[in-house]
């Protein structure tokens, strides 16, 4: 793998604040918006604005975007990790790496990938760098060349002593890791690899007894995340219903239905339409008010036309991955010229922005 270079923290964005073109929003939340676009030079490159976030929470999204900024700066140069192009305390320019989440890439067998993710993590510690975060499987990409990358690093730490807390933090970032090998290369997994899986440290058993019941409550509360555990099957309970409700209606023409992502341990759902006269949000509380909160849609998208295969049937595997917005695979799998450029207006107008998983359904977002 290729090694990058990156400038020193407190790099000025301007040059590539004034360069920037915008191609997609990637992901959309209280603290940040992330897109992929391209500088004047061609490079593609992802930019995390923390200009769009919301105002109250200002400290704590300036609070990861510090983090972020200085752990890729002090990574510089690490196969794995992608290069800091620029940054200030608005905007932060990065790498673009073209591939796959792990919970979407699914490297059942494939060895080789965690043992050079394993040597990632032997790079970090070599830096004195955590990352903190490796419990969520969309934080590790599978690249084009089959290869892991490390994303996200609003949470990861720079150690200047390797004391008791950077032990602490190391050998955590490892479990995760070998929890991800575990789910995908059980056969693989060393007597070590299994004891130390099993063998939690301290504060993260501390953590699951208290803080995670915190964190969960305000995170799907408050910042509307869910990290996918608990959802219910509700596309599986309320589906067929629901798809009939809305055909019903005097202005739908056409749905497609299917699951998403939702706050609160719920799976949403998620319905593109062909409808004249109407919105989606008109629809969807429509929908809500019919059926109720559990059986109704969550989002509804108005869209010129579904997606189709040579059968004339609609192309839920593309439908499906808009609603859980995982462009790249989108913009893989869409084929001929035709259907991709339809494929990017749907995209253009989809209605969830977050990268969190669904659980039992590949577990995440794209980069």
């Amino acid at each position: 793998m290729a090694k990058t270079t990156a400038p020193a923290p407190g790099t000025d964005a301007g040059h590539a604040e004034s360069s920037w073109h915008e191609e997609t929003i990637l992901k959309a939340d209280v603290f940040s918006r992330i897109s992929v676009g391209q500088l004047r030079n061609g490079e593609k490159a992802i930019l995390r604005d923390l200009t769009a976030r919301k105002w109250w929470a200002a400290p704590l999204s300036a609070h990861f975007a510090r983090r972020e900024a200085r752990s890729l700066a002090k990574l510089a140069g690490i196969a794995g990790v992608p290069a800091l192009l620029a940054w200030n305390k608005g905007k932060i320019y990065r790498q673009w790496i073209p591939g796959v989440p792990l919970h979407v890439a699914q490297p059942f067998g494939d060895t080789a990938f965690f043992a050079e993710a394993r040597a990632i993590l032997r790079q970090l510690r070599r830096l004195g760098v955590t990352h903190n975060d490796l419990a969520k499987e969309p934080n590790w990409l599978r690249g084009q060349d089959g290869r892991p990358w490390l994303l996200d690093f609003q949470l990861a730490s720079i150690h200047a002593r390797k004391g008791l807390i950077y032990r602490v933090m190391a050998y955590e970032d490892l479990r995760h890791l070998l929890k991800h090998k575990r789910t995908y290369c059980p056969d693989a997994m060393t007597a070590r690899e299994s004891a130390l899986l099993a063998r939690r440290s301290l504060p993260s058993r501390i953590w699951r007894k208290t803080g995670k019941k915190v964190y969960t409550l305000v995170t799907r509360g408050l910042f509307n995340w869910s990290d996918g555990e608990g959802s219910a099957d509700r596309l599986k309970r309320h589906g067929e219903r629901l798809s009939a409700e809305l055909r019903a209606h005097p202005a739908v023409s056409e749905v497609a239905l299917t699951s998403y992502p939702h706050p609160r341990m719920v799976e949403g759902l998620y319905a593109f339409v062909r409808a004249d006269g109407t919105s989606g949000e008109d629809l969807a509380a429509w929908s809500r008010k019919k059926l109720g909160p559990e059986a109704g849609a969550d989002l509804v998208q108005v869209v010129e036309e579904l997606p189709r295969d040579g059968d004339g049937r609609p192309r839920m595997d593309l439908l499906k991955l808009v609603a859980q917005n995982l462009l790249d695979e989108v913009r893989a799998r869409s084929g001929s010229a035709e259907m991709a450029a339809l494929m990017g207006r749907i995209i253009a107008g989809r209605l969830n922005l977050t990268d969190r998983p669904v659980s039992g359904a590949g577990r995440g977002a794209a980069e």
